[in-house]
């Protein structure tokens, strides 16, 4: 739900004007429970539907990701306004 919720911000980003400033701070308030989510996911029984990693794994694991991330979407410099 809420990777659905993220993904709808990064459609409106990419394809409308909305406000960034109201974009940013939806995305920003969405990531706190999809963390939660998935660390919960990732440190859940298996009989409760989770993958039953101890806590050092689950985090190890996270950590993994959000690095994979930085590296597999690399930031760039802002494009300079004309006549600035």
């Amino acid at each position: 739900m809420f990777g659905a919720a993220l993904l709808a911000l990064a459609l409106l980003y990419r394809f409308t004007s909305t406000s960034r400033v109201l974009q940013f701070w939806a995305a920003f308030i969405l990531t706190r429970p999809l963390g939660a989510t998935v660390g919960d996911f990732l440190d859940k029984s298996r009989a409760s539907g989770g993958l039953a990693l101890d806590r050092f794994t689950a985090s190890a694991v996270l950590i993994g990701s959000m690095v994979a991330c930085l590296l597999t979407f690399a930031q760039r410099p802002a494009r300079a306004a004309h006549g600035a």
